[in-house]
């Protein structure tokens, strides 16, 4: 049999008989990768979007806009179409500012006078129902799906009504809400949602003493030479404003902003968590791992075959676990790097740099995670191995003195932490990491959100509060399964010593609330390091003014940590105290 099947055989049988810890193993790292792809591919997914909206459109170049639709803004206006560098045009045509209504949704709106045959440049893209008509609207796709509205639903403008003919999208304007590029006089923008009318409701529409701007849509012979044009005509006299497609990504990328950091940061703290619960698990198999190693080399393993056997199991899993993160970055991509809807969604995967970083990162918790128990197997000689003693805890010389005189749940608590100091560690930065979150959550949801309109919500803030409450609810549920792990791993390493208390007269509930009291001790300075780490994390990543959230808010998520602490870790350890003292000893000294 050839070792590469010998080692596929251990890896599938040992799967088998541990099916919790390698489920437990699978989703923690499929958990964390999803996160961090998601987080690296909104890195230049705006720009990636963008250009394939900008090719279906025959997207422009340059907008130019000049305020008014008066001979000046006209002339202005015409005068850039007999530059040599411009190979293509379309326009002049208005742009009108108009209060829009839909289903008693109100909106700012710009609506775009528009001929019923597009030219060459600028020619938006119909993702439903068919392009404008007179007497009916064609309505941006990002703002449609704000306003909820449909084809064949009315909306209102400045009080004459419009069916809606189509949908669309467009690479002229940045996405929604920043359909109005410049404000009345050339000012500055506001959040608007973008309409397409035909050029004679455009007129009508504009003769109700409405803000009305001129605009025009230039393709360039070299598209990447924008800057260069537009400094030629940098005279305070010229009036008119420039837009450049490259304007248009970086107002474009303002929407996903706040998601990327989340994302990014998150999948470090479920990472961190996911290292913490495997390594729990690892501990916990320590034993059986010892007497596997013990049996691999009683039949002729090499040290280096028992190696790979030992690590394969982890690290198939681990590569099994970024696939399906990679899996679910690519499903859940579209939803969060285009929330607006306003670009057509790009159809690739995840990037090369994102894959390696994925798999790498997958890899190490996999190796963290499961390093020192196998180092320790397969330091351990063969004949103890197969004995596998039970080891004679450390004695401190100052631990019976000053715990003499505890309770006995508190004594019994400190006893199992200082045998276990660095698992303790581990435990109290997992409490750290989860109120961190928490608070960060808090922060979030304490920052003024403001809306695009009286009824409007801001879709960027409500994508980062959505995400962070995904993110959070992800990293405390597997928060909630390390502390199960946790206590479990330490009752069963214990469960001699328990016996011996026992047997000596302390009750199972006693014993009980010995192992809750070994993990909430370490969560306390958790918790309390936790509630500054997560307003400073928000910090860090914030723009503009920080608004503290409520003490009490931020004191009751500690508080409800470490309550659900005590409450996780009873489960586990209600069952372990239960276990009679006679079978646990006789089962150890057989």
């Amino acid at each position: 049999m050839g070792r590469a099947v010998l080692v596929a055989r251990l890896v599938i049988a040992d799967i088998r008989r541990h099916g919790a810890q390698a489920a437990m193993l699978l989703l923690s790292i499929t958990a964390a990768t999803a996160a961090l792809a998601l987080g690296l591919s909104l890195s230049g997914v705006t720009e990636a979007m963008y250009h394939q909206t900008r090719q279906a459109t025959a997207g422009p170049d340059l907008v130019a806009v000049s305020a008014g639709a008066d001979r000046t803004a006209l002339s202005a206006l015409t005068s850039l179409m007999d530059n040599p560098e411009v190979s293509a045009h379309n326009g002049p045509y208005r742009i009108v500012q108009t209060p829009l209504t839909a289903g008693g949704v109100k909106a700012q709106a710009v609506a775009h006078g528009v001929s019923a045959t597009p030219g060459p440049v600028n020619r938006p893209l119909v993702t439903s129902g068919s392009w404008v008509r007179g007497g009916a609207v064609v309505v941006e796709r990002g703002f449609a799906a704000a306003l909820g509205v449909h084809v064949g639903d009315h909306v209102t403008l400045s009080g004459r009504t419009f069916p809606i003919a189509g949908i669309a999208v467009t690479a002229a304007a940045p996405v929604y809400p920043w359909g109005q590029l410049t404000g009345p006089g050339g000012g500055t923008s506001d959040y608007s949602g973008l309409v397409w009318l035909a050029e004679r409701d455009a007129r009508a529409l504009a003769s109700r003493d409405l803000p009305v701007t001129t605009a025009l849509d230039l393709k360039l012979r070299d598209p990447e030479a924008t800057w260069t044009f537009v400094d030629s005509y940098r005279d305070p006299a010229f009036p008119v404003n420039f837009f450049t497609w490259q304007f248009m990504i970086e107002q474009d990328s303002h929407m996903v902003r706040n998601s990327q950091p989340i994302l990014v940061v998150g999948s470090w703290l479920l990472g961190f968590l996911a290292i913490t619960g495997v390594a729990a698990l690892a501990a916990g198999c320590a034993a059986k791992q010892t007497r596997r190693v013990g049996l691999l080399k009683a039949v002729g393993a090499t040290p280096g075959l028992v190696a790979v056997v030992l690590f394969a199991e982890y690290l198939a899993l681990a590569l099994l676990a970024d696939a399906l993160g990679l899996v679910v970055s690519r499903l859940a991509a579209p939803a969060i790097s285009n929330p607006t809807a306003s670009l057509i969604s790009a159809a690739s995967g995840p990037t090369r740099g994102t894959i390696i970083a994925t798999t790498v990162s997958a890899l190490l918790v996999a190796a963290l995670s499961t390093l020192g128990p196998t180092v320790r197997a397969l330091r351990t000689a063969t004949v103890p191995a197969l004995a596998d003693p039970a080891h004679r805890p450390h004695r401190r010389a100052l631990s019976t003195p000053l715990s003499a005189w505890l309770p006995t749940p508190l004594m019994l608590g400190l006893r199992l932490i200082a045998r276990r100091p660095g698992r303790a560690v581990l435990h109290a930065c997992g409490t750290a990491t989860t109120v961190t979150m928490l608070t960060a959550g808090l922060t979030l949801y304490a920052q003024p959100s403001k809306g695009y309109g009286p009824t409007l919500g801001n879709l960027r803030d409500d994508q980062a509060r959505e995400l962070l409450l995904a993110v959070t609810t992800v990293l405390i549920a597997l928060a909630a399964v390390n502390i199960i792990t946790l206590t479990w791993t330490l009752a069963v390493e214990a469960r001699v010593n328990m016996a011996i208390t026992r047997a000596l007269g302390a009750t199972p509930g006693q014993v009980s609330a010995g192992l809750a009291v070994a993990q909430l001790l370490p969560a306390l300075p958790g918790a309390v390091v936790g509630a500054p780490m997560g307003i400073g994390l928000y910090w860090a990543f914030s723009v503009g003014e920080l608004v503290l959230p409520s003490i009490g808010w931020v004191l009751a998520a500690a508080l409800a940590t470490l309550l659900a602490t005590v409450a996780l870790a009873s489960v586990p350890a209600r069952f372990a105290a239960r276990r009679p003292v006679a079978q646990t000893l006789s089962a150890d000294t057989a």
